[in-house]
């Protein structure tokens, strides 16, 4: 069990659904994530006042100006923004909670929120229609998790996303409600979810993990001249081909020399690169991707194979 979280935090999960971690990370690495922020998105400023575009009574949509700054790893940026995804204490909260020994990180994107670049809030919503192409399991360990993590203070003026733990909809609705695309049936959800939803607002180095099958929404920046940093973190158990998102060697023209170059292989190998000892690691496979990345030290690699 890591420092970083309890075991009341994993209990939570399970049962709820969702767990709010304050003070995951320490203040040094908030400072350097959200020095990268700065550098990847370039400002740190929002505008004055908060922009709305909801229909009266309605509570949220969404709307392509919500993700507009919201990006996939690695970036041109230090080893902070580009590894915190990979933290070994989110690394071991997703193995507790999954109950198993090995996890991979199957989505990953900083999200910048800024006042007045979009309306940000949305309806509640569970992540599995697009985790998935079938349903949630009741059992938690089939499912998998996904942190947001804060890297700047976020009260209830700087977007906090709100939720609805398990135990609280059940009684409501379960998560295939979320597919309902009638009208009147999503205004009586809505409303419902709402009067007994939670708030994830918390310190800088918080972080909230909840499972796909959460009733879960993003709400508003109001804050004058605000910002929101926080970078998504979801992980599955290793080798469960039915949860996923992005395909990482999709995304070869991003600099992941940002990435091999600092990372442990245990953090790789939540990318799904084969760790040490493994039989694809030969000389001519060593030789080849020393080839694609020349800074990644390959040592541990080809230690293991003079030891086996």
């Amino acid at each position: 069990m890591s420092d970083r979280f309890r075991p009341q935090h994993v209990e939570a999960w399970r049962r709820d659904g969702c767990a709010l971690i304050e003070n995951l990370f320490t203040a040094d690495e908030v400072a350097a994530v959200a020095a990268d922020f700065e550098t990847v998105f370039g400002r740190t400023e929002g505008a004055a006042e908060g922009l709305s575009k909801k229909k009266e009574g309605e509570l949220g949509r969404f709307n392509a100006a919500q993700f507009k700054t919201f990006d996939a790893v690695p970036f041109d940026c230090s080893p902070a923004l580009n590894l915190i995804g990979v933290h070994p204490a989110l690394v071991a909260f997703a193995k507790q909670a999954l109950g198993v020994d090995a996890v991979q990180l199957y989505q990953c994107q900083a999200w910048a929120k800024f006042t007045g670049d979009a309306d940000y809030d949305q309806p509640f919503h569970c992540d599995f229609v697009n985790h998935t192409l079938t349903a949630p399991s009741e059992d938690a360990h089939l499912n998998c998790v996904t942190i947001l993590n804060y890297f700047s203070d976020v009260t209830e003026a700087h977007g906090p996303a709100h939720y609805v733990t398990r135990t609280d909809s059940a009684k409501i609705a379960g998560p295939e409600a979320t597919l309902d695309s009638d009208p009147a049936f999503q205004a009586r959800l809505q409303d419902q979810l709402k009067r007994v939803a939670r708030s994830s607002a918390s310190a800088a180095g918080s972080a909230m993990a909840y499972s796909i099958d959460v009733f879960h929404r993003g709400t508003n920046m109001t804050a004058p001249l605000g910002h929101r940093y926080a970078v998504m973190a979801c992980f599955k158990r290793a080798g469960d081909e039915a949860i996923g998102y992005h395909a990482w060697p999709f995304h070869n023209q991003k600099p992941w020399k940002r990435i091999f170059d600092h990372a442990t292989p245990q953090q790789l190998a939540c990318f799904g690169v084969q760790l040490p000892g493994d039989r694809f690691w030969t000389e001519e496979t060593l030789r080849r991707a020393q080839v694609r990345y020349p800074g990644w030290d390959l040592t541990p690699y080809r230690e293991a194979m003079i030891s086996a």
